[in-house]
């Protein structure tokens, strides 16, 4: 019965986090919050908030790292787009790993940066606010909805 209860909320709180991230990208001049790899943040911040790939740095770091690399591959690494992603999927992983910040949802962004050919300004918004946003979102429903202890201490 626990995996049902389980379920639920975080099927609850995923439609409401990316509910709001996505009210604020259509219905206001905000700008972008929403990043697809948003959605599998929620499984962890969610499903599985003691992971310790749910701990708020790892989500807040995690994302602008790899976004990071992916506009730096982007930009100044002259390959074919075959060989530029797999390479900055690579690097970023690798420097999650090494700055302990690893949130595996966060190794899809350089796909989605170099795919989508954004500019710089990704990194503010959606990666930077919209981190924040699902942090707060986090700590809240986990913390004082749920009662859990967010993040957790392991």
């Amino acid at each position: 019965m626990g995996n049902i209860k389980q379920s639920i909320i975080a099927g609850i709180f995923s439609i409401i986090t990316i509910g709001v991230l996505t009210f604020l990208t259509y219905k206001t001049e905000f700008g972008i919050f929403l990043l697809a790899s948003f959605g599998s943040s929620m499984v962890l911040l969610y499903g599985y908030p003691e992971s310790p790939f749910a701990k708020p740095k790892n989500v807040f770091f995690g994302h602008l790292i790899t976004a990071i690399v992916g506009l730096f591959f982007l930009n100044f690494v002259s390959l074919p787009l075959y060989v530029i992603i797999p390479l900055a999927v690579g690097f970023g992983v690798g420097l999650m790993i090494l700055f302990n910040v690893t949130h595996p949802p966060a190794g899809g962004n350089p796909i989605i940066v170099i795919i989508g050919s954004v500019s710089i300004d990704y990194l503010f918004s959606p990666v930077i606010t919209g981190s924040i946003i699902i942090i707060i979102f986090a700590l809240i429903i986990n913390r004082f909805i749920l009662r859990k202890p967010y993040p957790s201490q392991k």
